[in-house]
């Protein structure tokens, strides 16, 4: 039985919380490697998602449900490292729009296979969504001479926004596997996404290694690296309550609803990242987030 009012809760609870952890890897990340934020983000979600399954006794779950959920977990991996490097690389309040808008579409995609094409709305979503995109990947103004380091800057955030496509089509992918470990319970078929991307991660990190990937900045003051190691929890428990309350509403409603409304989460971490950060964007760009947020919406229909 569906709910649409608990559908739109746990969506929402769920980008809020995303985006919360969201900014709180990306700034992480800015100091300490990739795949040091996202081992240990990672290994906080497994623990977290374990400790919940044991203290609500869920029953196991299928070894079916177990694969599609650490399926969904390999998506989850390349929509976090490409997020989190993303969002160090670029401008936070860009970097999370772009990833949210791809996320968005691919499961509306989805549920439209077997569900029947968008409806007018849905599809003034989708433009909408295409324009804010073009706007905010659309190229600057060239450096003038002698200025380089505008020049690196420019190929930064280029960089930052290839970092966010690949992040949406990660997060896209895990929307679609994850809702077909549908099970009696919630907590079992996520302890198997995190594991299986915490892996990933891993090897991901041990491949860097060999071509002598360093850690930048270090060593650092005991009193700052404490704080990294908080900021890095902090992204894994956050995460891991995103991916609940996503499972939860998904369970409550339609696919492609739950994935749009949970494809807010740039919304915090904009808010965040001006809040704390005080990030600046031109005015093409943000025109084009206030687009791309605003098309997710619309594609609910």
């Amino acid at each position: 039985m569906t709910s649409p009012v608990a559908t739109g809760f746990f969506g929402l609870a769920s980008a809020t919380s995303w985006g919360a952890g969201d900014f709180s890897g990306g700034l992480a990340t800015r100091r300490v490697p990739v795949f040091t934020v996202a081992g240990v983000a990672k290994g906080a979600s497994f623990v977290a998602m374990v400790i919940c399954a044991l203290g609500w006794a869920e029953p196991f779950p299928s070894r079916a449900a177990l694969a599609w959920g650490g399926a969904a977990g390999l998506g989850g991996a390349l929509g976090l490292l490409c997020l989190y490097q993303g969002l160090a690389l670029g401008t936070m309040s860009i970097v999370a729009p772009l990833s949210a808008v791809i996320a968005a579409c691919i499961p509306v995609g989805f549920t439209a296979r077997y569900q029947g094409l968008p409806s007018g709305w849905q599809g003034a979503g989708f433009g909408l969504a295409f324009l804010g995109v073009w706007f905010v990947s659309a190229p600057g103004e060239p450096a003038p001479p002698g200025q380089r380091a505008e020049s690196i800057d420019e190929r930064r955030k280029t960089t930052g926004l290839i970092l966010a496509a690949l992040a949406g089509l990660g997060f896209g992918a895990f929307y679609i596997c994850i809702s077909r470990a549908r099970t009696a319970g919630v907590f079992w078929p996520l302890a198997a996404t995190q594991f299986s991307t915490l892996l990933v991660v891993l090897a991901a990190a041990c491949g860097a290694a060999l071509f002598r990937y360093r850690t930048a900045g270090l060593p650092m003051a005991r009193a700052v690296l404490l704080r990294l190691v908080l900021l890095m929890l902090l992204a894994g428990l956050l995460d891991a309550g995103g991916n609940a309350f996503f499972v939860l509403a998904e369970h409550a409603g339609r696919l492609d609803v739950a994935a749009v409304l949970a494809s807010l989460y740039p919304a915090s971490t904009v808010v965040l990242a001006r809040a704390l950060l005080k990030e600046r964007v031109s005015r093409r760009q943000a025109l084009g987030v206030a687009a791309a947020l605003v098309s997710i919406p619309l594609i609910v229909g």
